[in-house]
């Protein structure tokens, strides 16, 4: 309602008529409502990075985690991962496959252990090996069990006291099909952990993930990457203008 109110406003003050026109200017506003969020990584290229990635079940957030250590190998960049959801079935197995895939350690513990530990045997890997960037992995936690969601601010406290010298980064992993739930997650999760941007998975259906204009305007939380596959390559940059685009095509000309 925001958005609409703000397209009308600027229609009657400009005294826009024709559609396309009052297309353009919902595809400016959307974009200046991401854009109220800052937008960028701002991660300098020669900065040695913590990532925390945090997310639901089924958002896809391991499989992000294996893009995006991708892309920082690809870049020359030597990368750990940190399988620290230690209470999914499956889920150390999971990152442990990506990792050989990838050719990347990971450091674990058994299924049931503590992930703060994990944690922190982590970032101590990380800087005895001088690694470049290090992701951990956590579970998938509901953000209406208090109890998990209590586990994880223990695993973020660990990397806010252990991280040293490296930057740290909050990443939330979000289902672009979830819809208005997407904003209570991302809300329960930023009242937990550190959030500094959006991996945004799924783009590949039928879902546009309007939501992210929810969170960027609500929370000022930035969408940093898409996912639209699954395959390593199928993760990009998020761009404003073209997201915008795709929320608001251009109209069809009829026949």
């Amino acid at each position: 309602m925001d958005l609409v109110g703000r397209v009308r406003t600027r229609v009657d003050d400009e005294g826009t008529t024709e559609p396309e026109s009052v297309r353009s200017t919902l595809r400016e506003e959307i974009t200046a409502t991401l854009n109220s969020a800052n937008t960028s990584n701002d991660v300098a290229d020669d900065a040695k990075v913590v990532y925390l990635v945090t997310g639901v079940n089924g958002a896809g957030k391991t499989t992000s985690i294996a893009k995006l250590a991708h892309a920082a190998k690809s870049e020359g960049k030597s990368v750990l991962l940190a399988a620290a959801d230690t209470f999914r079935a499956g889920a150390i197995e999971q990152l442990q496959t990506w990792g050989e895939r990838l050719g990347i350690d990971v450091i674990a513990h058994q299924a049931g252990g503590d992930p703060g530990a994990v944690a922190y045997d982590a970032i101590k890997a990380a800087k005895s090996r001088d690694v470049d960037v290090l992701f951990i992995d956590t579970a998938g936690r509901l953000q209406t069990s208090h109890n998990l969601m209590a586990e994880l601010e223990k695993v973020g406290r660990v990397v806010d006291r252990e991280v040293g010298d490296y930057e740290q980064r909050g990443i939330l992993v979000l289902d672009a099909t979830t819809g208005q739930n997407g904003l209570i997650q991302a809300k329960s999760f930023g009242a937990s952990v550190r959030c500094d941007g959006v991996v945004l998975t799924k783009l590949d259906s039928t879902a546009k993930g309007g939501i992210v204009l929810a969170i960027a305007g609500d929370l000022k939380l930035p969408v940093w990457y898409i996912g639209t596959g699954e395959s390593l390559e199928d993760i990009s940059t998020f761009d404003l203008e073209a997201f915008a685009r795709t929320i608001v095509p251009d109209a069809v000309a009829e026949a």
